[in-house]
């Protein structure tokens, strides 16, 4: 008697991964029982296991690991990295029970369903097909499952690192794969451009005294607001300044938070923004932050103080990834009709492979406008579907023309 397959479906799959909070606290206070990647981490070691896959587990940061495994196919010298970041985003003002996954009407509730487990759950499915069937004339396969996406990014930084700096930590992506493949929902159409994302806070400092006389002191708040314009002046020249990139647009600044002062009644010495500026495919990610700088000082009569960036992530290109994207746009053809490249406003971690020298594109199921929300949802038929495009793409025969990425 053949053994029942454990999560025989790729919706078992993705059921089991929703039910295993594994939330980012993006830098704030979270409530720790649901954090970090632990639980999802255990999981992905017990399935990779028990398919007889080959695999390790990479710490990135304490209790922060990236898991990997690997199919090797018999004569193959073409691999392909399929990535999907095993962190969500905070689950506050959910109106459906976050770690609870629901079918209904077609799909499938839960936080993570859409971004990205959905798509992590497809890559399985399609990586133990890989490893039962071992069909004739697939790739090799490595399978990476990175922790801190939704944040500062270091599982995928960590992952390009074995290959682009020889650190050797692992024996299962030692040296480069050929192409890049990076799931988020994108509606089974192929993002090959993206912007980047440069963030960053800016201070500026003042004297406290008394409120009742704040002649005695100066107020930082105040120096803040004339900064704060100046930056809304600096973001409607970007259009002018920096070329807009046909599929994902113009260069963008935001900012997004302000904190200040310590109470109505002290003149406050501090006032502090995040700045969000989003970098077009081409344009030179290093100089944002001087080109800024330069900027407001040109039109502020008083001293500002930048502190480091803590993302710097750069945009994907569309200059290396045709072939690939036209190989995947194939196998989407054959299980769901025509679809079509895209570009989209938003970072994946295919600006980091693609930054190693792999051409990158991002392709999965489910739509951005479900990420993040109050209800999040993923259309199981688009699930379903991806996992046959993963399976499909990696055993697809590598030809000559394949080979010019």
């Amino acid at each position: 008697m053949t053994e029942k397959l454990p999560y025989p479906t790729v919706v078992d799959i993705l059921s089991a991964l929703v039910a295993r909070p594994s939330v980012n606290p993006m830098g704030g206070e979270a409530d720790l029982s649901i954090c970090f990647e632990g639980r999802v981490s255990d999981w992905l070691v017990d399935f990779f296991r028990s398919i007889g896959a080959t695999y390790e587990r990479l710490e990135v940061s304490p209790g922060r690991d990236n898991v990997i495994a690997r199919y090797e196919s018999p004569g193959a010298d073409f691999t392909i990295l399929l990535d999907a970041h095993q962190d969500t985003v905070p689950v506050a003002g959910m109106t459906i029970s976050p770690f609870e996954p629901k079918v209904a009407d077609g799909r499938l509730y839960g936080r993570g369903a859409c971004d990205v487990k959905g798509g992590m759950a497809a890559m399985l499915f399609a990586f133990r097909r890989l490893v039962q069937e071992t069909p004739a004339g697939a790739a090799n396969v490595v399978l990476s499952c990175t922790c801190d996406e939704e944040a500062t990014i270091t599982g995928i930084t960590d992952l390009v690192s074995y290959w682009s700096v020889g650190t050797r930590r692992t024996k299962l992506l030692c040296t480069p794969p050929d192409v890049a493949v990076i799931a988020e929902p994108t509606g089974l159409d192929v993002v090959v451009a993206h912007r980047g994302v440069t963030r960053f806070k800016i201070r500026t400092k003042g004297r406290a005294c008394h409120s009742s006389d704040p002649t005695q002191g100066i107020n930082a708040i105040y120096r803040m607001a004339k900064l704060v314009s100046a930056l809304e002046e600096y973001s409607q020249n970007l259009a002018l300044t920096v070329e807009a990139h046909p599929l994902c647009g113009s260069a963008t600044l935001s900012v997004g938070k302000i904190n200040g002062g310590t109470s109505v009644n002290i003149v406050p010495d501090e006032c502090v923004i995040e700045v969000d500026r989003r970098v077009t495919p081409g344009e030179d990610g290093g100089r944002v932050v001087a080109d800024i700088r330069e900027f407001l000082s040109s039109r502020l009569s008083f001293d500002f103080e930048f502190d480091p960036p803590w993302i710097e992530c750069g945009a994907l290109t569309d200059a290396n990834n045709t072939v690939l994207a036209n190989a995947v746009l194939e196998c989407v053809a054959a299980v769901d009709g025509p679809h079509a490249v895209v570009g989209v406003p938003y970072g994946t971690h295919a600006s980091q492979t693609c930054a190693a020298g792999v051409p990158s594109i991002v392709f999965g199921p489910g739509s951005i406008q479900q990420a993040h929300t109050k209800d999040e949802f993923i259309d199981i038929a688009q699930l379903e579907k991806a996992a046959e495009v993963y399976f499909q793409l990696c055993t697809r025969s590598v030809t000559t023309a394949d080979r010019s990425v």
